[in-house]
């Protein structure tokens, strides 16, 4: 039980730690708000070779090229929907850790409350279900089954024989 609860602990002290940031020192703009804008967007954006991180938290090559690419963006003086739609044309909506609301990612973003929904509904009327069940009346006995399960019971008040 001692090795569960330190497990718990530790794992909450992990969960409290900051993730570590893959951009190099030099990638880093000069100018501090710019750099800020960049990190925001590299927050935003999916890294397509590890696909679970964005780009500002991870090592790989291609992230790095991105992280590069959004800075080269910010420089010439693009906005950051500019980045944004100019990363999407290139790499699609993939490319966004939080896709956008649009006709083609329609299904991603309906899905998940459809089936929430759905298992709800479904849930409701299982318990339903159960509990008009519960309300049944027991089947009636025939007199012969209520003689035997007189005699029954009377056999198990009889105190035992000594």
């Amino acid at each position: 039980m001692r090795g569960i609860l330190s497990s718990a602990l530790l794992a909450l002290a992990l969960l409290g730690v900051p993730a570590a940031h893959a951009v190099q020192p030099d990638e880093i703009m000069s100018d501090a708000a710019k750099e800020s804008r960049a990190r925001e967007l590299s927050r935003e954006l999916r890294c397509m070779v590890c696909q679970n991180q964005s780009i500002d938290d991870s090592d790989a090559p291609l992230a790095r090229d991105l992280r590069l690419l959004v800075r080269e963006r910010l420089a010439a003086g693009d906005s950051d929907n500019q980045v944004l739609d100019f990363l999407v044309a290139r790499y699609g909506q993939f490319v966004l850790l939080k896709p956008r609301f649009e006709r083609q990612t329609l299904l991603l973003w309906l899905l998940p409350p459809v089936l929430l929904l759905g298992g709800g509904l479904a849930l409701w009327l299982q318990v339903r279900r159960r509990g008009q069940r519960g309300t049944e009346a027991a089947p009636k006995l025939t007199p012969d089954e209520e003689a035997r399960l007189a005699a029954l019971m009377a056999a198990e008040k009889q105190p035992p024989a000594s």
